[in-house]
């Protein structure tokens, strides 16, 4: 018994062996197209509760490891617990670079990060993930007083802020808020193009691209909002 055992713990590991030995990593050099629409199909999985739990194995774990790793996209989204990337998109080990700060918002550690995820990595999309219910733009709404590093962290969302009030003067706090949230999105891309040369020269080659998206918490929805709707003044007016 003990020798058929073994024979049997053998051939599995022959078997395991020749899996791992054919598997590659699929993300490098994905059309930023291709990446959106695997994006788009893995968010209809997670609203239909059948995910598909892709590159969540052993073997997955083992060829990355083996390989290193090879997004095929990037995604700057908010610290909230309730936006889980991968989960919400349905992708797994080594499908996703992806950077989070509340309130999704692009200092240097975030440029830095995407800039290595872009150039190193070879991820060619970008997406700038906003979310409904962030309490990071509802405080900037709000104007409350946070301790700490708070106001730091949360001190780029206020353009965003300022732009909806200014758009809907005398508008409650939570209207201003709501309507924040997906502002913010813009404003991020807009600071990424502004603060990182690397990142924007990019996008003006068409080595990567950059878009918008904004997930709503309360049903699981990843709403599509697509490029910065005036990413082409910006790229021409902003110095190479």
């Amino acid at each position: 018994m003990d020798r058929k055992i073994v024979g049997i713990v053998a051939v599995i590991g022959v078997i395991l062996s020749a899996v791992l030995a054919l598997a590659t990593v699929d993300g490098a050099g994905v059309a930023p197209e291709a990446a959106l629409a695997r994006l788009k199909e893995g968010n209809a999985h997670f609203l239909a509760e059948a995910p598909t739990h892709r590159n969540r194995d052993m073997a997955r774990r083992e060829v990355t490891a083996r390989q290193g790793q090879f997004p095929f996209a990037m995604i700057l989204s908010c610290s909230d617990s309730r936006v889980p990337v991968e989960i919400l998109f349905d992708q797994g080990v080594g499908d996703i670079f992806s950077v989070r700060t509340a309130g999704n918002v692009s200092g240097v550690m975030q440029l830095g990060s995407l800039e290595y995820g872009a150039e190193h990595l070879g991820a060619r999309l970008l997406v700038v993930l906003g979310h409904s219910k962030c309490g990071a733009v509802t405080a900037v709404a709000q104007n409350a007083k946070e301790p700490g590093n708070i106001p730091a962290a949360v001190a780029p969302i206020v353009p965003a802020v300022k732009a909806v009030r200014d758009a809907h003067p005398g508008a409650p706090d939570m209207e201003v808020a709501e309507r924040a949230m997906v502002e913010n999105v813009f404003q991020v891309i807009a600071d990424i193009y502004a603060d990182s040369p690397l990142l924007r020269a990019m996008a003006r080659s068409g080595r990567i691209k950059v878009v918008g998206a904004f997930y709503h918490v309360e049903t699981g929805k990843v709403d599509w909002l697509g490029a910065h709707p005036e990413e082409a003044r910006i790229l021409a007016d902003t110095p190479s």
